[in-house]
């Protein structure tokens, strides 16, 4: 099974002037397919995982052969957090929904508290990489990863996630990292944040 970039919902320009045009065409188009050509490279030597989802592989890092692991956390993570993160993103103007709602009162008492402790959370990720809500053990908190190590990896499950990579902003927003996390709630998609709630709910298939 060949790893393949996943279909956008929305054209490179539709998140402007939030995200540019430009800056999503090199992120989908050259970072995000460098992270899945890596790791399909990765797939063609190490038959071992052959037919196994990228989600498999970051939930089961541990038993990936020593030699390839490193590649697996980078860019088997790489494509999973890229996949989510365009699906969170939307241009319609959407707001949260009735589980995230209460979920965020319940733990951080209001939306613009929760917000302000995401980005605190996000500008304080030293070089690269992401900022998640997540949830385990129906604990929900805010937490960041390096690099592109995937929550999945330490058994957490993502709801809400943002690319805090300088390749995410960097076009538009140079260095104010601040800037670029106020404007990216804009273009957050809670619609797609009550489903992954829902989903929980619900359980395994």
């Amino acid at each position: 099974m060949k790893f393949e970039l996943p279909k956008l919902n929305y054209s490179f320009s539709a998140l402007e002037p939030y995200i540019d045009k430009k800056t999503m065409e090199v992120h989908y188009l050259k970072h995000h397919q460098g992270y899945i050509d890596k790791l399909n490279l990765i797939i063609d030597k190490d038959t071992s995982l052959t037919g196994v989802t990228a989600e498999y592989m970051l939930t089961h890092l541990d038993t990936v052969n020593p030699e390839t692991r490193d590649g697996i956390a980078n860019f088997a993570g790489g494509h999973v957090n890229h996949s989510f993160f365009w699906k969170i993103m939307t241009p319609e103007k959407t707001s949260p929904g009735e589980k995230t709602v209460k979920i965020i009162k319940d733990r951080w008492l209001s939306l613009e508290q929760f917000t302000e402790e995401f980005i605190k959370k996000a500008l304080g990720v030293f070089g690269s990489g992401w900022t998640w809500l997540t949830v385990l053990n129906n604990q929900f908190e805010i937490m960041s990863t390096a690099n592109q190590n995937s929550p999945l990896t330490l058994g957490q499950t993502p709801i809400l996630g943002v690319d805090v990579w300088e390749h995410a902003y960097y076009l538009k927003y140079q260095n104010r990292r601040e800037e670029y996390l106020r404007a990216w709630w804009n273009v957050v998609d809670w619609k797609m944040v009550e489903t992954h709630l829902t989903d929980l709910e619900r359980g395994p298939p």
